[in-house]
């Protein structure tokens, strides 16, 4: 089931393009957000968007600045996961949705919900972790990697190198040679980011504000449960979020002192597992929600 996008104006003038999906014949049921990866619009939840609403669950997408039909900040180097959580907090305040059935994000998408969760408890039940650094690059004690992209396609003037270098390693040449057609269309949908858009939330990616180690400890976790799913080709990902995963438990018991945080790593995907690893996903995913 497909929706039309919408947009809504942010206090900055900027332009929030959304789309919510309802359940058929249910207007008030619970509502999962999805929320994508750097490069990647809303459009490439298609196939798990149909599989959620069947189930009787709405579903809330959106993109994030420069991608699909938002907008950008004037000052590129502003954007923060701060600021990422807050334009989603305005869109849930536009929509009248005072709780969220789940988050369900990934990469840059999952980040920002755990920022999310910390800035605005008790607004996300259930918080689905994919796929995610911890920190920035400067909190991390390595080298940026953001920074040498950006002024790779800045160079060039296109942002055609760095998608197709990016389908590479997310989903590796085995696959891509196998589902042509996919990866054409993800492709063409991942052109719509604009290199504007690429630098903004790199600068996000990039901050030294950028550490979710520390928000998963403040305050306790603003979530009941949790859930943590991962590529089993995604880099070292596999291994590096069961930090991640100890943090938002530690969290969690905060409130409850049984609470656990499962993890899952979905045999032969990459870094959008929601893709490559579809079937898992959906199966794992469906599990949890319940």
């Amino acid at each position: 089931m497909s929706a039309a996008a919408s947009s809504l104006s942010l206090p900055s003038s900027r332009t929030l393009s959304y789309a919510l999906t309802p359940a058929p014949s249910n207007p008030n049921a619970p509502v999962v957000l999805l929320s994508n990866s750097l490069c990647t619009p809303f459009s490439t939840w298609h196939l798990v968007v149909s599989k959620l609403t069947t189930r009787g669950l709405s579903v809330l997408r959106y993109d994030p600045p420069g991608h699909g039909a938002s907008t950008t900040p004037a000052d590129l180097s502003s954007t923060t996961f701060d600021s990422l959580a807050e334009d989603v907090r305005a869109l849930l305040s536009h929509l009248s949705i005072d709780r969220l059935h789940a988050w369900i994000g990934v990469s840059m998408g999952a980040a920002t919900g755990i920022v999310f969760a910390a800035n605005y408890p008790r607004v996300v039940q259930r918080l689905i972790v994919c796929d995610t650094i911890s920190c920035s690059p400067v909190n991390a004690g390595i080298d940026d990697i953001f920074g040498p992209r950006v002024a790779a396609a800045r160079e060039i003037g296109k942002m055609d190198g760095i998608i197709d270098g990016t389908l590479e390693r997310w989903l590796g040449r085995v696959w891509i040679d196998a589902h042509p057609d996919e990866t054409s269309r993800l492709r063409q949908l991942m052109l719509t980011t604009t290199i504007d858009g690429f630098e903004t939330c790199c600068a996000a990616l990039r901050s030294s504000t950028f550490d979710l180690r520390q928000k998963t400890e403040e305050a306790g976790f603003g979530v009941d449960e949790a859930l943590f799913i991962v590529g089993e080709k995604d880099a070292n990902l596999p291994e590096a979020m069961q930090e991640l995963r100890e943090g938002v438990e530690r969290g969690l018991k905060k409130k409850n002192a049984s609470a656990t945080v499962d993890f899952h790593i979905i045999k032969n995907a990459g870094h959008v597992c929601y893709i490559d690893g579809f079937d898992d996903f959906i199966a794992t995913v469906t599990q949890f929600l319940g």
